[in-house]
């Protein structure tokens, strides 16, 4: 859901990347807190990369944009939000500078739209059920994380252009929900196989760097 330059006005595009600036400094003061990051570092990359891979493959959606998975889930699930944060942010930077996918003028709004709102989306749904005891309650749980992380980052590409003026609400809307419905299906199969990965191998510190990330 990359949007390119031109597709939204001044006004919203220094609004939404004021806002990312201020969500990946608190971000970097969060990390600097955790104890553990270091010790992360090598797995966090290693999730760098496939999220980083699996955004290419995009394809053009009516109305404005591109669909493709999105990863935010799947870190956050993995690291915390604030993390993810940080890996979506680097993901579309090298994007944006490197392969022209996404304006340099809409940088700002892809990394709140699919950093911000699809981390955030994604902790809160799956807050409600890691503790659970039913490992198919966490399971669904992980999978409606990660399709609502999609959704919801998409109806917010949705509001962006029609304040720009770019598409009107309810065809953007439209164009948006319903290719990324799909696409969310996707994302959930493979956030929950990544996620159930990562569980089943909590017990080798050379797998998975922190037992804080995932709950078995």
């Amino acid at each position: 859901m990359h949007i390119p330059d031109g597709f939204l006005d001044v006004k919203t595009w220094t609004t939404l990347g004021a806002a990312s600036v201020a969500g990946v400094g608190l971000a970097l003061r969060q990390i600097r807190r955790d104890e553990d990051y270091s010790v992360k570092v090598p797995m966090i990359g290693m999730i760098s990369a496939f999220i980083f891979a699996s955004q290419m493959i995009n394809f053009p959606i009516a109305g404005a944009t591109s669909g493709h998975l999105g990863g935010a889930a799947l870190a956050t699930i993995l690291f915390g939000p604030w993390v993810s944060m940080l890996v979506m942010s680097t993901v579309l930077i090298i994007q944006c500078l490197f392969f022209q996918d996404g304006g340099i003028t809409a940088l700002g709004a892809n990394i709140f739209n699919m950093g911000v709102i699809g981390s955030f989306t994604a902790y809160g749904i799956y807050m409600l059920v890691k503790s659970s005891s039913w490992k198919w309650v966490r399971m669904a749980g992980t999978f409606l994380a990660a399709w609502l992380a999609v959704e919801i980052s998409a109806a917010a590409v949705a509001v962006e252009l029609a304040l720009s003026g770019t598409a009107p609400l309810s065809a953007a809307m439209k164009a948006m929900l319903s290719w990324h419905a799909l696409i969310g299906i996707g994302e959930g199969i493979i956030t929950v196989a990544v996620v159930a990965f990562f569980a089943e191998r909590m017990k080798s510190p050379a797998l998975l760097p922190s037992s804080k990330g995932v709950k078995g």
